[in-house]
């Protein structure tokens, strides 16, 4: 399942999530939020230095009644601003551009490509939002420690849950939260969590990153061969 398979599948059941308000028991204490903004403010320093990365992924999504995990990898394209190449190299080749709301999944095998807009196709653009906005976290997402069995990840650091802001009562909202893990060091993205209303969880690992190329526009530009079908895509409701 690609991520926009992942972006797409949360679509077909539509409910409207309820958030549980934070007890006075349940709030995060006073240092574990200390953790979280400084893992934040090194994170939002890192991405604002970062005009282009290049990275490998490994995705890992559980498909809730399903025993077995669909597992797929490649590699993914950033470029400030907008832009995003998305590609599967294993088990199945597919290609996904994204230009700000201009989309194209672009199948070889099938010799089809899909247009469509971005704000029209995907049942939550929250993925996007993070990759491409990594820099403005707090803009776009409510940030708290991550809780559960998983609260920190590699080198003691503490996991971020984000909730997406201002769409509570959004009956298009399908994500949950997405709890996100950092390197050391470097605090690039390491891990993705995204967690679904519908109990699916869709998990991305990046590896061998690799910023500020001086990637060109040609990395993001999809030219469809002579012989490619072009279908529009379908507009979520």
């Amino acid at each position: 399942m690609s991520i926009w398979k992942a972006w797409v599948f949360v679509g077909i059941v539509a409910c409207v999530p309820v958030w549980p308000a934070w007890g006075a028991e349940e709030m995060p204490d006073e240092k574990a939020m200390q953790e979280v903004h400084e893992v934040v403010k090194q994170l939002q320093a890192r991405y604002e230095k970062t005009k282009d990365l290049q990275a490998d992924f490994t995705q890992k999504t559980r498909i809730e009644g399903f025993e077995r995990p669909v597992i797929s990898s490649g590699k993914v394209y950033i470029k400030k601003p907008g832009r995003l190449r998305w590609d599967y190299l294993d088990p199945a080749n597919e290609q996904i551009y994204v230009n700000h709301d201009d989309v194209k999944v672009y199948v070889p095998e099938h010799k089809q490509v899909l247009i469509g807009k971005l704000t029209h196709m995907a049942a939550s653009q929250a993925p996007l939002e993070l990759l491409q906005g990594a820099a403005k976290l707090e803009e776009s997402f409510e940030i708290s420690p991550a809780t559960g069995k998983k609260e920190r990840g590699a080198g003691g650091l503490r996991l971020l849950s984000l909730v997406p802001k201002g769409r509570e009562t959004d009956p298009t909202r399908h994500v949950q939260r997405i709890v996100v893990e950092v390197f050391p060091k470097t605090y690039f993205i390491r891990t993705v969590w995204l967690h679904e209303i519908s109990g699916n969880v869709a998990t991305f690992e990046f590896s061998s990153l690799k910023p500020n190329l001086g990637l060109g526009e040609e990395v993001f530009d999809f030219k469809a061969p002579a012989d490619v079908e072009v279908v529009k895509a379908p507009v979520l409701n």
